[in-house]
């Protein structure tokens, strides 16, 4: 079995309402369960908005308030960091963030820190597999916008840096 091979049983089971796979060739055995989180509770931002009283108008959302989904909170935000001439760091992908390499170990990137293209300033989580986010902009970290171990989706602004 190839590695192609596994990554498309794994994407076969992503993609599938299976929470669990076998495979066998006679030789080999394989063995694909998916992982299930219990929410206690979600988020605010994740709870749907109430519906307005019958013949009551919808109030307008007030400026500078969250948009309602991640594409216009990360254009809400990219619109602000290019008025104050911050560069955004953001998620490339959906996973759990982390600010060390090991619980205990001092943050990658803290406010203050001085990076540069290519420099490790987080681990993102995905699917049990840690990544290492790199910066793509040399300055100095000005604002660390998520805090540790909390899920990121695909965009999320990281950090927040000061060009040098």
């Amino acid at each position: 079995m190839q590695l192609s091979d596994v990554t498309n049983l794994v994407k076969l089971l992503d993609k599938s309402g299976l929470a669990e796979m076998r495979f066998s060739d006679g030789t080999f055995s394989l063995v694909l369960k998916k992982e299930s989180r219990q929410v206690a509770a979600a988020p605010a931002y994740y709870a749907a908005p109430a519906a307005p009283a019958p013949g009551a108008a919808a109030p307008a959302a007030a400026p500078g308030a969250p948009s309602s989904s991640p594409a216009e909170r990360a254009a809400a935000s990219a619109e602000k960091a290019a008025a104050s001439g911050l560069k955004d760091v953001t998620s490339p992908m959906v996973g759990t963030y982390y600010s060390s390499s090991s619980p205990g170990s001092p943050g990658l990137a803290q406010v203050g820190t001085m990076v540069k293209p290519g420099q490790v300033v987080c681990i993102i989580e995905a699917m049990k597999i840690m990544n290492e986010i790199e910066c793509d902009v040399s300055g100095e970290i000005v604002e660390v916008c998520v805090t540790n171990e909390t899920p990121v989706e695909y965009g999320t602004v990281l950090f927040r840096v000061r060009p040098a």
